[in-house]
């Protein structure tokens, strides 16, 4: 994807915004992203999409390696992909190249893991003895939520993965700040990386290419419940130590 800036270059057609007036806009926006799981069927415009594309490859990367794979799935692509992994979970056709465990999850890691799980479904208005329901919200990650739009991050596998992950991570963020700046929204989901074969075979990857996650986006449903719900955050107290001495 390219820009119409070249690498380096910058835009001075409008006044540079002051460093008070760039900290608040920043703030606004870092504050606004949130995990949409509710969508409008829009799709965006290529040219939107390759604008945030071009903003989200700035992110950083060890020795600037950019170790990011990027498939963009939409349209009818999107529909038989989606239909491959329905299929692929209802024959237990599991295939992660990243393993994941909930359970692993311990102490005030696991505490905040369920009470997301818990106030997601409160927004909802679902009981959490409702099993059924549950298991219908959650099935609603095979379907991408109804994003028209998704983006699977891939990486190669180079030394320590963690690394490289680490990078691909922050291509994520960056690619999730740029969406919220145009009005669209994302959601990173680890259960699509569960069928990285599949999504592979579907998108005619190599398999030296590793998927890590799936990012759904597009234009988020603001009447839908879902888009009402946002989670919290710990204190800075809770995980900062500053050394001044």
């Amino acid at each position: 994807m390219t820009s119409d800036l070249t690498a380096g270059q910058v835009d001075r057609s409008h006044p540079v915004p002051s460093e008070t007036s760039l900290a608040s806009s920043f703030q606004a926006l870092v504050r606004e992203r949130r995990s949409c799981r509710s969508f409008l069927s829009k799709p965006v415009d290529e040219l939107t999409l390759r604008e945030t594309l071009a903003d989200a490859v700035w992110a950083p990367s060890n020795c600037n390696t950019q170790p990011w794979e990027v498939h963009v799935v939409s349209g009818p692509a999107r529909d038989r992909l989606i239909a491959a992994v329905v299929e692929a979970e209802a024959t237990d056709a599991l295939s992660p190249d990243f393993s994941f465990d909930g359970a692993a999850y311990t102490g005030p890691f696991g505490l905040r893991r369920q009470a997301q799980g818990a106030s997601y479904h409160e927004a909802l208005g679902i009981d959490r003895r409702d099993y059924q329901k549950r298991r219908s919200v959650s099935a609603q990650n095979l379907y991408l939520h109804g994003a028209p739009h998704v983006a699977f991050l891939f990486m190669p596998e180079v030394g320590d993965s963690v690394r490289v992950a680490s990078d691909v991570g922050m291509f994520a963020q960056t690619f999730l700040l740029a969406l919220t700046a145009r009005g669209l929204a994302g959601v990173p989901q680890t259960s699509v990386g569960m069928f990285a074969d599949t999504i592979r075979r579907e998108l005619g990857v190599s398999a030296e290419s590793k998927l890590l996650f799936g990012i759904s986006f597009g234009w988020p449903d603001k009447s839908a419940a879902a888009y009402s719900y946002s989670s919290t955050r710990e204190p800075l107290e809770s995980f900062v130590t500053l050394h001044h001495q």
